[in-house]
């Protein structure tokens, strides 16, 4: 706390509001961490000087007030600005050079003890924990700081999507997978029996595979694709599945047997 009370001292007369108070902590902190004011505004004015007093008419708004810092070697400036809302104070902070920007939101009751503004003995309250918040919330990156000092930029992180992302419209690519091995067919007349007996350890249900059958397998794998029906990949391996039309043949069989009565060749 050295050095605080002597900075509020010297505009203890000018302090009207429990926000005039919370932002004097802030700069004390700010000054306290190798930062020096350089003035109010958004930008430089011809009476700017680096000092560690809050400069003339810093709280002319009691509801916006605007600060510019320097570090000690002159290489990181700060635009830091309050705004008081409700009972509450939102400090933002710009980098200048870089697109870093901090912000931290004060409730003035838990900090700052609105009875006593003129008493510096009793006007602050939770001291270490809003110094802890300043040096966190808007000066990790700042020199002196703790948490940003040594410490490197990670690596940007590729943006580069690949064709497939960019394009929703793409078919992926299918690949034939081979049918997985079955264990035994099952007796063709005992479909139904696991749903008998759940107990049994039977396989199979109501439903009859008529690939697990029993009955002969043909040597069509629906996984791997039929020509100018389906793509490869379209049937899951496994899956049950009836081939829908003739397999291999263009058209209907022409020895195919007329159905009953028929008689029109033409309809």
């Amino acid at each position: 706390m050295a050095g605080l009370e002597l900075l509020y001292n010297s505009v203890i007369d000018n302090i009207a509001s429990p926000q005039d108070a919370l932002l004097c902590f802030v700069h004390w902190e700010i000054i306290r961490h190798g930062y020096k004011c350089l003035g109010t505004g958004d930008q430089p004015g011809t009476n700017d000087k680096r000092s560690e007093l809050l400069p003339a008419h810093w709280n002319e708004s009691s509801e916006l007030y605007t600060l510019r810092y320097e570090s000690s070697d002159g290489k990181v400036q700060l635009l830091v600005k309050a705004i008081a809302v409700d009972s509450s104070v939102i400090f933002n902070v710009m980098r200048s050079g870089s697109e870093e920007v901090a912000d931290m939101t004060v409730s003035l009751s838990d900090y700052v003890n609105c009875d006593h503004l003129q008493d510096f003995d009793r006007v602050f309250k939770n001291t270490k924990e809003l110094g802890g918040r300043v040096q966190s919330g808007i000066l990790s990156s700042g020199p002196g700081s703790r948490s940003g000092s040594g410490k490197g930029k990670e690596p940007a992180k590729s943006c580069k999507k690949s064709l497939q992302d960019e394009d929703p419209f793409r078919i992926p690519t299918r690949t034939a997978v081979r049918q997985p091995g079955w264990a035994q067919p099952m007796n063709p007349f005992a479909a139904g029996g696991a749903d008998l007996d759940p107990f049994g350890g039977r396989p199979g249900g109501m439903i009859m595979d008529p690939l697990r059958a029993g009955f002969p397998r043909s040597g069509l794998d629906p996984s791997s694709g039929i020509p100018m029906r389906l793509p490869p990949g379209a049937v899951p391996p496994g899956a049950r599945f009836d081939p829908f039309g003739p397999v291999g043949r263009p058209g209907p069989d022409p020895d195919h047997l007329p159905p009953p009565g028929y008689d029109d060749m033409f309809m």
